[in-house]
């Protein structure tokens, strides 16, 4: 499934001008979704979607698609059925999600609503949520998943708990959703605003960190900033985010050599399918300048996540390049090139053989 960005507004916090402008900037950096709260909005259904429709218009002008967080007593206090969804149509969504869902029954039947919406419902749980829908036949081309954000700190998803929910979804080609914290941001929905992310481990991360682990996961395919609003920075730089090309933040050491620096930073690197415990094998780059000259430097000890590039003491490996994946000795044939940034040595354990990858500093 095609991977996507988006943006979260909370308009009853902020003003229309603002809420438009925001929403523009992210459309320029390729992001096509923006997630919406009504749970913690207030009035009638009229002044809903006074306050909405404008603004919602406006994002689907710039071709983004708009879900709005939804539960069942937001239904019984704007006297919304759920057959009958006509409501979130005049709002201008294209799609409801379900903070918290029915009995399965409800969900499914949903999916069939006749102005189209999207379904999609809290992936945040282990429970047999899903196949009791599932067990209804749902239209699946109206079904999506997206996970909790959490506004208080340590109350995020393990990572654990988090694959174990996302695999369920994907076992049904579900498509998926989570969140990441901005740390320019500074609001959300809720009065507690601690950082606004699904995994607790991200909360202190860089943003760019916590987009590329979830879709490093194979399990998320839209990411949203859960809080408002992220900076154009910030959006430039996780617009420059690969999905399907893992890349890893380095810190390159003084010593290293200009064509070194070349193949770190320059050439095309994949893991190489034979599979060791202590490296990661990018080979071509031995091919490609078997020729050239690659002088010791830097033989010291190497470190997981170190950057090593062989050099001339080791034959015909010379200029391959590796990513360690444990302590161990250096034979003083092997040049420590620079590391991987330490927030984003996990990021190791999600690469797969035979997957590009790059680095940037």
């Amino acid at each position: 499934m095609a991977k996507a960005l988006g943006i979260s507004i909370y308009p009853e916090h902020s003003t229309k001008e603002k809420d438009m402008a925001y929403i523009s900037l992210a459309a320029q950096y390729g992001f096509t979704k923006i997630f919406t709260c009504l749970l913690s909005v207030e009035g009638d259904q009229q002044q809903i979607i006074s306050n909405f429709k404008e603004i919602i218009q406006h994002a689907k002008d710039q071709q983004m698609d708009v879900m709005v967080d939804i539960a069942p007593r937001i239904f019984d206090k704007l006297n919304i059925s759920y057959d009958d969804l006509s409501f979130f149509e005049q709002l201008g969504a294209s799609g409801i999600r379900l903070d918290m869902g029915f009995r399965g029954q409800e969900e499914s039947m949903m999916t069939y609503n006749k102005q189209g919406l999207t379904i999609e419902i809290n992936m945040s749980n282990t429970t047999h949520y899903l196949e009791t829908i599932m067990d209804h036949h749902p239209n699946r081309e109206k079904l999506s998943g997206c996970h909790n954000f959490y506004p208080h700190r340590f109350s995020g998803l393990s990572r654990k708990f988090f694959l174990e929910s996302s695999e369920k979804f994907k076992r049904y080609f579900i498509p998926t959703a989570a969140f990441v914290s901005s740390h320019d941001a500074t609001f959300g929905p809720w009065p507690v605003t601690e950082g606004l992310c699904t995994l607790e481990e991200h909360r202190e991360l860089p943003i760019t960190t916590q987009v590329k682990h979830l879709f490093a996961t194979n399990l998320i395919d839209t990411v949203y900033i859960a809080n408002a609003y992220a900076s154009e920075k910030e959006l430039k730089e996780i617009s420059e985010i690969m999905p399907n090309e893992l890349n890893f933040k380095v810190e390159l050491n003084e010593n290293i050599s200009a064509l070194e620096r070349k193949i770190v930073l320059e050439e095309p690197h994949f893991y190489r399918g034979d599979v060791s415990d202590f490296l990661i094998r990018s080979t071509q780059s031995r091919v490609k300048y078997k020729q050239e000259d690659f002088p010791a430097h830097d033989t010291k000890t190497i470190q997981r996540g170190d950057i090593l590039i062989e050099n001339n003491g080791y034959g015909q490996y010379k200029g391959e390049l590796q990513i360690a994946l444990r302590e161990m000795p250096n034979s003083g044939n092997t040049n420590v090139v620079g590391r991987i940034q330490p927030n984003e040595l996990f990021l190791l354990e999600l690469l797969q053989p035979w997957q590009t990858f790059s680095f940037e500093l």
